[in-house]
């Protein structure tokens, strides 16, 4: 056997902020090669210790070449931007068919396929209720996973997660909302949210990679309960911040994107019982407060895999 395939190999489908992380977290144990669509990417990943492996989502004959790469799949790539079907990961699974399975396939999804919960606590458990044709797609994702699963034995793990943040995440804080004075809703209409520092979700998909149960399925998100625009003021007090205008539903909606209004017309508290439970997980940053306020990421921390 060639020596570059002694070593486990994990393969990254969609290796952005939370992949490279993963990576990190990873080397040099592990072998990590990462799916591209862009030559761009090709030199920033072999400088962070990555294999890259180009190929296009939008194109099966370019993904035939992942079968049997990765003994454990990483799919964090998201579906494309229309309908409710994700032949995107269509494509990927069609792809690894080709081979034997990898032992275990983890797939990124989002919280946004339990709909409205109107502020219900919310286990795995709960039946979706997608409302949007981006939750549509990510339900399809995940029955496409669940399937190849049950029909390949491998071992697949759905990560249902909220919003990420971190500090050195482009993007990844409130500030810039703050900072524009985006307005917020009023109180008795407002909706809780959820969130995940990056780190932490890092460390959530590597250890899905090697723990958890067959076809699991896990809320990824920290422990605090925080409607969004209590959130936002207390991120406003952090950064020394006006805190943000108050609105009601109907005004808010004439001053903001109907995308950024999509967000609101959804309300739950996520139950994470089961990720501390079933993958050990033990969150570095329990409030999406003391993520903000750290203002860069700490050292990775050693994770067993066994």
């Amino acid at each position: 056997m060639p020596a570059r395939f002694r070593r486990s190999r994990v393969l990254i489908v969609g290796c952005g902020d939370v992949g490279l992380r993963v990576a990190r977290l990873l080397a040099p144990r592990v072998r990590v090669l990462a799916l591209t669509s862009q030559t761009a990417r090709i030199a920033p990943l072999r400088a962070a210790g990555i294999t890259p492996l180009l190929g296009n989502l939008d194109d099966a004959h370019t993904l035939r070449r992942l079968a049997a790469l990765g003994q454990r799949v990483l799919h964090l790539a998201p579906p494309a931007p229309t309908g409710t079907r994700d032949q995107r990961s269509a494509q990927v699974l069609q792809a690894l068919r080709l081979r034997p399975a990898p032992m275990a396939l983890v797939y990124g999804s989002t919280t946004g396929v339990y709909g409205d919960c109107q502020g219900e606590w919310v286990s795995e458990v709960r039946a979706l209720q997608p409302q949007t044709e981006r939750a549509h797609r990510r339900v399809d994702a995940e029955s496409r996973v669940r399937h190849y699963g049950r029909a390949t034995g491998a071992h697949t793990r759905v990560l249902r997660i909220p919003g990420i943040y971190a500090p050195d995440r482009e993007g990844g804080t409130p500030m810039a909302r703050l900072q524009k004075g985006t307005p917020v809703l009023v109180h008795e209409d407002d909706v809780y949210t959820n969130h995940i520092h990056s780190d932490d979700l890092a460390r959530a998909c590597l250890l899905a990679l090697w723990r958890g149960r067959a076809q699991g399925v896990y809320n990824i998100n920290d422990d605090v309960l925080m409607k969004m625009g209590d959130y936002m003021d207390a991120a406003a007090k952090l950064y020394g911040l006006p805190p943000p205008p108050r609105m009601s539903r109907e005004a808010l909606a004439a001053v903001v994107s109907p995308m950024q209004m999509s967000f609101l017309a959804e309300s739950r508290r996520m139950d994470n019982r089961r990720i501390k439970r079933e993958l050990r997980l033990v969150l570095r940053y329990p409030s999406v407060l003391d993520g903000l306020a750290q203002g860069i990421a700490l050292p990775a921390l050693a994770i067993q895999l066994a």
